[in-house]
């Protein structure tokens, strides 16, 4: 039997990732939700028994929208997804009745082996690991100002085409654009080029359905 389950991430690339992963372990991904209005819509809509929370939403607090979740649904699981290592935001998620907090840059074994504890019944202790490895400030300084343009773009969640149509050039043109984002970064996929310029994320070496669909990166 399969657990529904919603993911609220304002990066929808890096959400569809999760969906894809969490797949393979039995989740029906009822819903991908970007913004804390949407959230509420696609929770009544679906009733999810699970719900993955960014506490970093663009538009409202996370935490916000779990507490308006779990009022509605007392019996989902709202589980803190966060890049930030902030001890208040744990404490707050814990006293707002939030079953679990898991880190956006712990690795994706121990990601999965907690969502497994998730479906198994059991809460997520909190994971705030240490540091991690992130690409030298150097390696970022050799884009283009053009390539960082399309890296900002890559970390809104954009498709080739669509930054191909928001830059007014070519599909090709981007593609070249992130080749050389990827070598000039010394990573595999767009995923691991987000998340080695950005706030922490879940990446490793692993291949979304968007990587293998842009593998000629389109």
């Amino acid at each position: 039997m399969t657990t529904r389950l919603l993911i609220v991430e304002d990066n929808f690339l890096f959400a569809e990732v999760i969906a894809e992963l969490l797949r393979d372990e039995g989740a029906e991904v009822v819903g991908l939700a970007t913004n804390g209005r949407d959230a509420l819509a696609v929770s009544r809509r679906e009733e999810p028994e699970i719900v993955l929370m960014d506490l970093g939403l663009d538009d409202v607090d996370g935490l916000a929208v779990g507490r308006a979740i779990l009022s509605e649904r007392p019996r989902s699981k709202v589980v803190a997804l966060s890049g930030r290592r902030d001890k208040r935001a744990l404490d707050e998620a814990t006293a707002s009745g939030f079953y679990g907090y898991v880190s956006k840059d712990v690795p994706l074994p121990r990601f999965v082996a907690l969502f497994r504890r998730i479906l198994s019944g059991h809460p997520t202790a909190p994971v705030v690991p240490g540091s991690r490895s992130r690409q030298p400030a150097d390696a970022v300084a050799q884009l283009s100002a053009r390539e960082r343009t399309v890296l900002e773009l890559l970390r809104e969640g954009l498709s080739t085409e669509a930054i191909a149509r928001r830059l007014a050039v070519s599909k090709n043109t981007v593609r070249t654009h992130v080749q050389r984002i990827l070598m000039k970064l010394q990573v595999h996929s767009r995923l691991e080029a987000v998340a080695a310029t950005e706030a922490p994320r879940t990446t490793a070496a692993w291949t979304s359905p968007i990587d293998r669909a842009e593998a000629g990166l389109g």
